[in-house]
């Protein structure tokens, strides 16, 4: 942390974007109890929710007491579940067309190629649907083979063939519906949506989330005329990219005061190459550079190599290509999974790759320099809190993007 260690910080308005999540957002207020609950004890703070008493987003009120003085945080979901759940009711055919667009869409461009010179771990996440989708089609095919191979092992009348092959049909569609429907154990038809959703529009935004996500910015903008101290926006996985979007738009209509609170950008396990790395991601790009030369905002970017679906310490700016000679943000550093998680909850959680991926909300056996608690409910700004804090020298900064343009 800085060392300017004074409260900056009373009071906080605290925006959660979510990555591409069906779930309700009651989710993210219980696991923030829970792990908030965990840290508080973990590093002798404290922390408690109250019902958010105002209408609008989903939210919390979070009173906390750290640092022998006490803050108020007002968290709100921005939720845009209900477009995610849309674009996840495709019929098993249609996800299936939808792995062979997106696989061409990634392999054609060179995008995918590309995407292994940073980081294999979440290209590795991104081909697990495709193999998992394949191998849950062979397993039908193969279903079908059994039970046709079963019912005309002997000769027998012309009709019995047919009615044979008619079972395969059912046998093998039945696999298929039997995998489908406990996808909450596989995530293949979950994570096929994901990366589905924005190359099908070679990362180009949807009519329906721009318009959400001009809400977004417009609920923002209102918290910034608030008498708080600090606005803080946190993007989680594909919720960073939209994050980047947003603010950029609040900042281009000139639309955080100068003497507002102080505006803080959080991204945590960032996927934006995945995205920008895409032929008609013009938009993102622009932003992306925009964004990272202004001086209305602070914007820290945390990773970590453990989350193997993250682009971990990857310059989101830098290695889109889109980096100006001189630009500020993001501070780019490391929550360090294997030194802020004990050996035996690292063991634990090692595997466990999904579960890792919301670490960065999580309570730490040993937190080093970041506490998501601290940081949406603790006394000091973002910008203050890392006000000298370098950036991790592991980074990755080299741009390897094709697709570098920010204009159609």
């Amino acid at each position: 942390m800085g060392e300017n260690s004074v409260q900056t910080v009373k009071r906080r308005r605290v925006f959660y974007i979510p990555g591409y999540d069906p779930i309700h957002p009651r989710r993210y207020r219980e696991l923030y109890r829970k792990e908030g609950s965990e840290q508080a004890r973990i590093s002798g703070y404290q922390i408690g929710l109250k019902p958010k008493t105002t209408t609008g987003n989903y939210g919390w009120l979070v009173e906390a007491h750290i640092e022998d003085v006490d803050i108020e945080a007002q968290v709100e979901v921005l939720v845009w579940s209900d477009i995610v759940r849309i674009s996840m009711s495709n019929s098993i055919l249609a996800t299936y067309g939808q792995l062979v667009q997106t696989a061409w869409v990634y392999i054609a461009s060179g995008a995918l190629w590309r995407l292994m010179k940073l980081r294999k771990g979440p290209v590795i996440a991104a081909l697990y649907p495709v193999g998992m989708l394949l191998l849950q089609l062979a397993l039908a095919v193969l279903a079908g083979r059994i039970v046709y191979g079963l019912l005309t092992y002997f000769d027998g009348p012309f009709w019995l063939k047919g009615a044979g092959a008619a079972l395969a049909v059912f046998a093998g569609w039945s696999t298929l519906r039997w995998f489908k429907k406990n996808d909450g154990k596989f995530f293949a038809y979950y994570l096929m949506h994901d990366y589905a959703y924005g190359a099908a529009t070679r990362g180009a935004n949807r009519p329906e989330l721009e318009s959400r996500m001009a809400e977004f910015g417009e609920t923002i903008a209102e918290a910034l005329k608030s008498e708080v101290d600090e606005v803080l926006v946190v993007g989680h996985s594909s919720g960073a990219h939209l994050g980047v979007s947003i603010l950029a738009d609040v900042i281009r209509a000139n639309l955080v005061p100068e003497d507002g609170p102080a505006l803080g950008f959080l991204t945590l396990g960032q996927v934006v190459p995945m995205v920008s790395f895409l032929r008609d991601a013009h938009r993102l790009r622009a932003d992306l550079r925009y964004l990272s030369q202004r001086d209305e905002l602070s914007w820290i970017d945390v990773t970590a190599p453990g989350d193997g679906c993250a682009f971990a310490l990857c310059d989101p700016v830098a290695v889109s290509g889109v980096a100006p000679a001189q630009y500020r943000w993001p501070l780019v550093f490391s929550a360090a999974f294997t030194q802020s998680l004990s050996p035996k909850r690292w063991k634990e959680l090692r595997w466990r790759f999904f579960r890792l991926h919301f670490q960065y909300l999580c309570a730490f056996d040993a937190p080093k320099d970041y506490d998501y608690f601290q940081i949406t409910a603790g006394p000091h700004s973002l910008a203050d809190r890392y006000s000298t804090r370098p950036a991790s020298k592991s980074r990755i900064v080299k741009p390897v993007n094709k697709f570098t343009s920010t204009a159609p």
